[in-house]
């Protein structure tokens, strides 16, 4: 079978967020071949001003699972990491969505790809472009370096140091 190219954007703002995104890459690892993972981002939450701010990382995998049931895989691994079902955009432990299938379109109730959010998200572009400048959005055909000069919130989003970690491997997961 072919292997697919996928992009998956990670996120946490409760709990243990470096655990939960550590554990999640974790199992992800599992049931993909992961070939890059980003540095790791935090923003504050989207329209939650006294939850925990988001810390984010988007990875680039390979799989021969077909879109609909990786999105029954990720949600899978979100439940055994603690979410809950709740208010979107609600703290969470961890959040996993699927950015990027190939250059697949998928327009569904249940999924949609290319992730229709991404392009005013900074906190999943700049992540997505340090590992794929050059990834085209099939519908857009600007590349996620592109997307990213255009993004309203790109100074609301900082690079996560993890602390007491040697500078050179501060911000990975």
């Amino acid at each position: 079978m072919r292997q697919h190219n996928i992009y998956i954007g990670l996120g946490s703002n409760v709990g243990d967020r470096i655990k939960a995104l550590r554990a999640a890459i974790t199992r992800l690892s599992r049931e993909l071949v992961i070939v890059k993972i980003s540095e790791l981002y935090v923003a504050a939450p989207l329209g939650y001003v006294r939850d925990d701010a988001f810390i984010n990382c988007v990875l680039h995998a390979q799989t021969q699972i077909a879109p609909l049931e990786l999105l029954s895989v990720l949600q899978r691994i979100e439940i055994e990491l603690g979410r809950q079902p709740g208010v979107q955009y609600g703290p969470r432990p961890i959040d996993l969505d699927i950015l990027f299938y190939d250059n697949l379109l998928v327009d569904s109730p249940l999924l949609k790809i290319p992730h229709p959010d991404l392009p005013k998200r900074a906190f999943v572009l700049l992540p997505l472009a340090e590992i794929a400048p050059n990834l085209v959005h099939p519908v857009l055909y600007y590349t996620a370096k592109q997307l990213l000069q255009d993004a309203d919130d790109v100074r609301s989003v900082q690079r996560y140091l993890l602390p007491n970690a040697p500078a050179q491997a501060r911000a990975s997961v």
